[in-house]
């Protein structure tokens, strides 16, 4: 059993800065890209930032220069820093994360519930 518990969503004005994390907990065995994804309302889930276990990152070009994912890979958590938001980041933020379990030869992929954004203009 593998959980991903996200937390530090809110509201918050334009211009303004907020910090995701993302705690994977359970039968690790190790765990390999983790990154967050956000889908508004009406629209279909977009990668937002994705970061290797050894570091590479990737980036939505609607929040290069903005938005920066960085992992503790002590801790199983992936963080999103969000500065200068805008009101189009508005949405429900979601952690991904590719683990394999313990006995297990193959990655899956998780899911955490989501932690709502919003940005006010």
């Amino acid at each position: 059993q593998v959980q991903l518990v996200e937390s530090g969503g809110g509201l918050v004005q334009a211009g303004g800065s907020l910090r995701l994390s993302c705690a994977a907990s359970g039968n690790i065995f190790s765990i390999n890209v983790m990154g967050w994804y956000r889908q508004a309302p009406g629209k279909q889930r977009e990668l937002v930032a994705n970061i290797a276990s050894s570091g590479p990152t990737n980036y939505a070009d609607s929040v290069k220069g903005r938005f920066t994912i960085s992992r503790d890979n002590a801790k199983n958590t992936v963080f999103l820093q969000m500065n200068s938001l805008k009101p189009e980041d508005t949405a429900v933020y979601y952690c991904n994360a590719y683990i394999v379990i313990n006995g297990s030869l193959r990655q899956y992929s998780y899911w955490g519930q989501g932690t709502q954004v919003t940005v006010s203009s």
